[in-house]
Order: C-alpha cells, then structure tokens, then sequence
C-alpha cells in the first residue's frame, strides 16, 4: 500500500447496502485507510455497525419518490437537505475519495463529493442498477458491479465487476468443503425469506415439504422465518412428521450454507452472492415488489447460468412446490450439477477488489 487514504463509505439504509460497505470498509481499514462510514439513521443500521472502531457520520436521509405527490415534493426537500448537511461535513474533513453502495442514503454525500471535486465510485449490486446509482452514475468516477451485465444497463465509460463484497467469515470459510449427501441420507433444505421473513414461504413451503414427506421423501429442514410466528411454523413441520428447526435469525449462516443440498429462498444480491461463494443450488422465488422488479433479473442470470431454478411466487402452490421436491429428491446428479454451475459465479474476494479499486482512484 502506499499513501493513507481517507475514505468516505456511504452505505446506509437497508442491510443489503449496509453489510457490503461494510465488508469494504473494514478490508480498507485493516490496510491502514482512515474510514468514515455515512449512514442515514435508519434502526437497522445501529445494530449492524455496532463493532465498527472508526467514524460514523449520519445523516437522515428519505428514499426516492417519482411523479408529482406531496410526498415527492417532500422528499426532494429532504433529499436537497441531506445535500447540505453532508456539504458542511464533508467540507470540514474532506475524504479524498467516497464509496456509495446505493440507495437514497448516497445521495447527500455523493452530491457533496460531487460539489467538491472529490471522486466517487458507485456500487450497484443488483443485475438491474437501482434508482440511486442511475440518478448519480453520470459523474462517477467508476461504476463497480456484481453482475457484468449490469453494464448494458448503464451509461458509463468506466464500469468494472468486482462482485458483491461479503463479510469476512463468510470469505473464511466459503473454501470449506460442503457436506456431500449420501444416496441414503436425507434431503437438507433451507429455507429464507429475508431478514424480515417472507409470509408466503412460511405458509406455503412448510406444507409442501409435509407432503412431499407423505410421498417418501426423506427431508431434514433449516427455516428462518424471520420476524414472523415461528411456533406456527413448526408446528406445521411436526404434524408432517418433517425434521425441522425453525428460528428467526441465524447469526453463523456459513455453518447452514455447509450443511445444506438447496436453498429456496429470495434472490436479492446477497444471497445470490453468499449461494455462489458456497456453490449452494437454490430454488429462487424472487420478492415480487422489489424495485424495477430487480430480484426477478437476479434470479433469471442465475437461472440462465444453470445454478438455480426459478419460479415466480404467483405461480408457487403447495402441490408445484411438492412435485418439484419429489423431482429433485430423485436426481440427486442435478443438484451436484447445479451446485458446480453456483460456483462457477463465485466471487469471494470482492471486498479486496473493490477496496484495491478505491486505491487506485483515491491516488494510494
């Protein structure tokens, strides 16, 4: 490394922006850079950054709004607003590059960057670029992706896939050897709906899986329902006579990740991240009201590239899910065969990557 660069990481508002700056923010620390993390004062966040050392700014910020609504007129005030703010931070202790993750909580800073002549580089880590990062993209100085396709969507001279950085345990032990099922032993699923659950996956796959059981399928389970009644849940397992553990979180989710023949859960960009790194074969259901439908596009390249099956929720059923499992359960060589397309779209050191990138744009 040469010169001590200091780094601005705006990577508030959802996990999904606050765990990958994260990741990054910590890689560049413990290569001596001075890190300030720019959050928008959302709840999630308080708990997700509670062991980072260095500093953290906050500055309120309001997600984007389209069309003419009082509430959009609103939002540009506070957006504008969050502008300032960061402005008057930022010119008291100016970083000599930024990183923006996405979401409304870049906007303050990367515009102040902006007004400063300080470069940025944008992170999107969706196939389908969101709404922040096609708002700020003109004068990035760099556009790192998770998807190399994602260039077709933007505009910019200088994009480069760096992958979706991931937290250090999770690189640690994704070289790890995974469980290799035997003909006799029983399917191991996971089950995930996101950290704040998915309703439809708790009612619906439960009970697919129960009759699946009927059929002679041998299943052991890993649900994580998230914020949702997981005594309901499980009761649904033990009635089938289906070998279930079901929590609300998992904190070492390396460990089910090595234990687990499919994954059927949701296909936002980092769990198609962490499902690639430990070449886990997924039935992806993606959130249907995500924004611009971007868990949809996830889960097709991931579905083109041979490593998951899809299915839209409005098309899941009970009695689709349990044929499907039936099917599944008898071609074992299908899911080792998808388990090896997974890896392949492995991208572990994404982290050192996109840290290596804001080196070389911050001049070190």
């Amino acid at each position: 490394m040469g010169e001590k660069l200091k780094i601005g990481v705006a990577c508030g508002g959802t996990g999904g922006h606050i765990f990958p700056g994260l990741a990054t923010a910590n890689e560049l620390a413990a290569r001596g850079h001075d890190v300030t993390l720019w959050l928008a004062g959302k709840d999630i966040e308080h708990e997700s950054v509670k062991n980072w050392q260095g500093e953290i700014i906050t500055i309120p910020s309001e997600g984007f709004q389209f069309g003419l609504s009082l509430r959009s007129v609103r939002t540009v005030f506070r957006l504008f607003k969050a502008y300032r703010l960061a402005l008057a931070k930022m010119k008291k202790s100016p970083p000599d590059v930024v990183l923006a993750m996405g979401s409304y909580a870049s906007f303050g800073p990367v515009k102040a960057a902006n007004k400063l002549h300080i470069p940025y580089v944008l992170h999107e880590a969706n196939l389908l670029p969101g709404r922040a990062v096609s708002v700020l993209a003109a004068k990035a100085h760099t556009i790192a992706v998770s998807f190399d396709k994602t260039r077709y969507y933007l505009k910019h001279a200088n994009i480069v896939q760096t992958g979706m950085p991931l937290r250090k345990d999770i690189q640690l032990s994704c070289e790890k050897p995974r469980r290799i099922r035997a003909a006799d032993e029983p399917l191991r699923i996971m089950i995930m709906g996101g950290s704040r659950g998915a309703q439809i996956l708790n009612e619906v796959v439960p009970r697919s899986l129960s009759m699946a059981a009927e059929k002679g399928v041998k299943l052991e389970v890993m649900h994580i329902a998230g914020l949702q009644d997981i005594e309901a849940v499980q009761s649904v397992y033990d009635e089938g006579g289906v070998k279930a553990e079901v929590h609300q979180f998992v904190q070492k989710m390396e460990e089910v990740y090595l234990n687990i023949d499919l994954a059927i859960c949701r296909s936002g960009a980092a769990t198609c991240a962490e499902l690639a790194v430990f070449g886990v074969p997924a039935l992806l259901i993606p959130y249907p009201h995500a924004v611009r439908n971007h868990q949809m596009s996830n889960a097709r390249i991931m579905q083109d590239s041979g490593a998951a099956d899809v299915v839209a929720q409005e098309d899941l059923t009970i009695t689709w899910l349990r044929d499907y499992l039936v099917s599944v359960s008898e071609k074992p060589g299908r899911l080792e065969r998808m388990g090896v397309a997974m890896k392949k779209r492995a991208q572990s050191n994404a982290a050192q990557q996109l840290a290596d990138l804001l080196e070389k744009v911050g001049g070190a």
